[in-house]
């Protein structure tokens, strides 16, 4: 039996839920179904100081779980939540100037990579990773085709990992492991109805081990 560190990943997408408590309970719940590699925060429309209480109330639960906590866009609300990471939507630029900031002290990746140009301008700047597509970009049932693309021809040439964004259907996962990408993007498809997200994650666990392409040493 192969662990998971040697396949396709799964990173979840924190839904869009103003109450705090119910977003945690929400998320630990998820967490319950086995492996997750880690879990990007967003700020969705919340104010600061809301989005702080937010991530001081997950970062723990996520760390807990032994996924890394990555708090989307927000480097002051990353350290004092204590994150493991910072998720970045910008340009190269930007994700440049946050790993000459940041390294060694906080996981920097992301990046708003619409084309192989975009990405390899991001890929310079040599982040812990990179991810294709939008964190609310799942509107489909299956993976944005552009977005699983982007992915497959980045893994085959570029060693930094990246991550893509899958769809509503838990089986978009299995799509974008094929890819060859080394992590899947999750958000409505585990979160869609709460209650069912540790069943799923357990799911996508394992299609993933049973299906997804195996990583050469």
């Amino acid at each position: 039996m192969t662990g998971p560190e040697n396949r396709c990943r799964l990173v979840l997408i924190v839904p869009d839920i103003a109450d705090a408590d119910e977003q945690a309970n929400i998320l630990a719940n998820a967490l319950k179904g086995g492996d997750v590699a880690s879990v990007i925060v967003p700020q969705y429309g919340l104010d600061a100081g809301a989005f702080q209480k937010h991530a001081e109330r997950l970062v723990p639960l996520i760390q807990n779980a032994g996924a890394a906590a990555l708090i989307a866009g927000d480097s002051r609300i990353a350290g004092r939540a204590k994150a493991d990471g910072l998720h970045l939507t910008g340009s190269a630029a930007e994700i440049a100037e946050a790993i000459d900031k940041y390294e060694g002290k906080l996981i920097i990746g992301g990046g708003k990579a619409a084309d192989r140009h975009t990405a390899l301008e991001i890929g310079e700047a040599r982040p812990d990773y990179i991810f294709f597509g939008k964190l609310d970009g799942d509107i489909k049932p299956e993976a944005h085709p552009k977005n699983v693309a982007l992915g497959e021809w980045w893994a085959s040439m570029i060693e930094i990992p990246c991550v893509v964004m899958g769809g509503t259907d838990p089986a978009s996962a299995l799509v974008v492991a094929q890819s060859g990408a080394e992590f899947v993007a999750l958000r409505l498809a585990v979160f869609g109805e709460p209650g069912q997200a540790a069943s799923i994650v357990a799911q996508v666990n394992a299609l993933l081990d049973e299906k997804a392409p195996r990583f050469e040493d």
